[in-house]
């Protein structure tokens, strides 16, 4: 891709300083910008490391002329404009237009006639495929499966059967579509089972075996939804599981079966989601976050990483902590930790001021 940093700025709905012929091919950290290289500097300190002559992608209220720059684009929401920025610079993967000789695809499969279908892809019987839809190496479809529109899907993904994946839909290598989710029963009531009644007492230890509950379920994707690489969502036992449209699946997530995640959410690395956990709308989870299963996470819950969330959290809530607790109350309680050596040294004086007294009434 070639633009000039005038037809750039346009893109961005941005403002344009200085030389707007200017060829920009690619973007580049600032200081290390070669020719043709937009810098990104959208901070003073970013700004700092700028060389003379460098076209550059400036917050508002930067001095592109006092910086020596030839040309500037001025955002007003920086962060927000790399989006569109790295948008037009990436090639995406290279996956040749048509069929590759080396996929095997059932006959029985509908593929709109400009999906791209790389080497080595395996689609199994009766799934569908939509228009522009791009599928690279090493990908498997089970039986069933229908995926949207546009989709981006990268090497290595499963896709089981029974998969309805939406438009746009990016899926990265590795991901796991589909798979059965983990349930699994004792003829007798388990220990588990036990426990969670008497919250750890336990009447008598004895042998149990697993019984496993099959998962007749699917998996439902909803639009312009990104899932990470090796993450997996697993089918349901009886109804799907769910992801709402807009939301974006880090690397490593798991997400258990029969879970429904809502529209927007952001689930960071390593989250785990166990069976039929409910996630609301615009909920953010970092890193590590736990969900028990069987709990619903209100609209709009943010959770700071390594939270484990064991109990329903409501609409709103910023929790923080294992177990969560409000942001607030959670870092306070740390505070109130770091004081306790302090606390204990002051008690210990208190108790030897108070011997020596009750010593000293002794002899009197």
């Amino acid at each position: 891709m070639t633009l000039t940093i005038a037809e750039l700025a346009r893109a961005l709905d941005a403002r344009l300083w200085g030389d707007g012929s200017l060829t920009v091919t690619g973007a580049a950290e600032a200081g290390r910008a070669s020719a043709g290289q937009i810098a990104l500097a959208t901070t003073p300190a970013y700004a700092e490391k700028l060389n003379p002559g460098d076209m550059a992608l400036l917050a508002e209220g930067a001095d592109p002329e006092a910086l020596g720059l030839r040309a500037a684009i001025l955002v007003g929401r920086p962060r927000l404009a790399m989006a569109g920025l790295t948008r037009a610079f990436d090639p995406g993967p290279a996956i040749a237009a048509g069929i590759h000789p080396s996929a095997v695809i059932d006959p029985t499969a509908d593929l709109a006639p400009d999906a791209a279908i790389g080497p080595f892809v395996v689609v199994a019987a009766r799934v569908r495929i939509g228009a522009g839809a791009r599928i690279a190496s090493h990908v498997s479809i089970g039986a069933d499966t229908v995926i949207g529109r546009d989709a981006l899907i990268h090497a290595g993904v499963r896709i089981a059967h029974g998969v309805t994946i939406g438009d746009r839909v990016i899926l990265n290598p590795g991901a796991s579509l589909g798979a059965d989710g983990f349930s699994f029963v004792t003829p007798e009531k388990s220990g588990v089972e036990e426990i969670r009644q008497s919250l750890g007492e336990r009447a008598e230890i004895r042998q149990q075996h697993w019984t496993r509950i099959h998962s007749l379920g699917g998996v439902e994707i909803g639009d312009d939804v990104e899932i990470g690489a090796n993450a997996t969502v697993d089918r349901g036992t009886i109804r799907a599981t769910r992801i709402g449209r807009g939301t974006k699946i880090d690397n490593l997530v798991q997400v258990g079966h029969n879970v429904v995640v809502g529209e927007d959410c952001l689930l960071c690395g390593l989250v785990g989601i166990a069976g039929s956990a409910r996630i609301g709308n615009r909920v953010v989870l970092g890193g590590q976050v736990g969900v028990s299963d069987n709990i619903f996470v209100g609209d709009d819950v943010i959770a700071g990483g390594a939270t484990k969330i064991f109990t329903n959290a409501p609409a709103g809530r910023v929790l923080l902590g294992s177990p969560a607790v409000r942001m607030e109350a959670h870092v306070e309680a740390q505070k109130n930790i770091r004081r306790l050596p302090r606390l204990y040294a002051q008690v210990a004086e208190l108790r030897e001021t108070v011997k020596k007294l009750l010593d000293k009434g002794g002899t009197q």
